[in-house]
């Protein structure tokens, strides 16, 4: 198996059409350890990669591999196993609002047969010491920011000890210094526990600081695959109108600081 698909994560020319082509011949891989980031502009497909990988869809043509493994064909019972190793965070957080901090990475702990409750809340408090947010085991998402209810997620994600997690727009709806934060937090947890990521972003600071390869998307295609670097040699004229599209937001953004 693992000569086969000796990529952790791959698309091999994956089509997608809903009421437009949304993927088109899509062919990306990402191997153990690394983290890939999915750019491009809204409504190019970068979220519809994560489905795909989560097997929430299954593509029109082509093969998605992931874990070593091809779940193109796989029901939702073969999926299971899958889904212990890749999780997802969500854009959302998608955490209980009645439950608190705590119990909501308590409760990704239930299945853990080998944990009691005590040493399941050792475990939430270390899990909320690594995203930084230790004193707010306590407190409701109500109560936390945009950006501290991304690191809850996080940290949920991680008590399920996978091996993989995909960032569905992490950094988006938060301030340039909660931005920073998060992807400082996720470089890190790359680090420490050798984490294989997928981000999806249309924000260049953020490729730049965690991934090891991009694929940028424009219309359902891949314009670019290949090491962050060569990102800003690609001859593709959709690639450099995005890149000049940064350089200006950047450029906005500083004359604004000055003033």
């Amino acid at each position: 198996m693992q000569d086969d698909f000796p990529h952790y994560i791959e698309f091999r020319h994956v089509f997608k059409t809903f009421d437009r082509p949304v993927l088109v011949d899509c062919s990306f891989y990402l191997d153990p350890g690394q983290t890939l980031a999915v750019i491009g502009r809204s409504g190019v497909g970068k979220s519809v990669c994560l489905q795909h990988i989560m097997g929430f869809l299954k593509p029109d043509a082509g093969r998605i591999v992931v874990a070593n493994q091809d779940i193109t064909d796989l029901d939702e019972a073969h999926l299971r196993p899958i889904r212990r190793k890749v999780t997802m965070v969500f854009q959302s957080g998608a955490l209980f609002d009645s439950l608190t901090v705590g119990e909501n990475i308590l409760f990704s702990l239930e299945s853990h047969a080998e944990y009691n409750y005590d040493s399941r809340m050792e475990v939430v408090r270390g899990l909320l010491g690594m995203v930084d947010l230790a004193d707010y085991v306590d407190a409701y998402p109500a109560d936390l920011s945009t950006g501290y209810r991304r690191s809850v997620a996080i940290a949920r994600a991680l008590a399920a000890q996978p091996e993989c997690i995909l960032y569905d727009e992490p950094t988006t709806m938060v301030d340039p210094i909660m931005s920073d934060h998060l992807g400082n937090l996720m470089l890190r947890l790359k680090k420490q526990l050798g984490l294989t990521s997928v981000v999806v972003t249309h924000e260049l600071d953020l490729m730049r600081k965690v991934a090891d390869q991009v694929a940028f998307l424009d219309r359902g295609r891949v314009a670019y695959f290949g090491p962050v670097p060569g990102l800003e040699q690609s001859e593709d004229p959709h690639v450099q109108a995005f890149l000049r599209m940064d350089r200006l937001d950047f450029s906005a953004q500083s004359l604004r600081a000055v003033d």
